[in-house]
């Protein structure tokens, strides 16, 4: 069964996930990201190149030819998705087929309507069985700190 993961309160949505994926990315782990949109994936895109000047993270979007054999994949959709086992959901609305995946992370930040909208996929996941753990990211000390572990990882 897919394990869930929370992140919330984070109060920089996108920087948040480029930490996550370096994490990922450091510790071997490929993940497909799935964005809200065209215009949040191209962000997340733009960011991945600029946020650590001296790291690099590999990325694609989804349907470019690296695709495969690139560690990150952007997406607005879990389309092509078949051969990950990590995904990282940065939309509103759960995609169909999320339950493919080992491992589910969604990452929460403060404005009201995407914490709505995280609700209702809370309450799906509970009402379901799968296992979810919660991540506050309220408070944290540091904006620049690696998330929680990923799998595979030794962290």
């Amino acid at each position: 069964m897919t394990r869930i993961d929370f992140h919330f309160n984070t109060s920089d949505k996108l920087g948040y996930a480029c930490r996550l994926l370096r994490k990922a990315y450091r510790n071997e782990v490929r993940v497909w990201v799935c964005c809200l949109d065209d215009r949040q994936r191209d962000r997340l895109d733009q960011l991945l190149w600029t946020f650590a000047p001296l790291e690099f993270i590999p990325h694609v979007a989804a349907g470019h030819p690296l695709a495969g054999k690139t560690p990150i994949v952007l997406s607005n959709s879990l389309e092509g998705s078949e051969d990950w086992r990590v995904a990282v959901h940065l939309g509103h609305q759960l995609p169909p087929g999320f339950s493919s995946f080992e491992r589910w992370i969604e990452i929460i930040g403060q404005d009201e309507d995407d914490r709505v909208h995280a609700r209702a996929r809370w309450t799906h996941f509970k009402h379901h069985g799968y296992p979810v753990e919660r991540f506050d990211q309220q408070g944290v000390a540091s904006p620049t700190a690696d998330p929680a572990p990923l799998p595979g990882s030794q962290a």
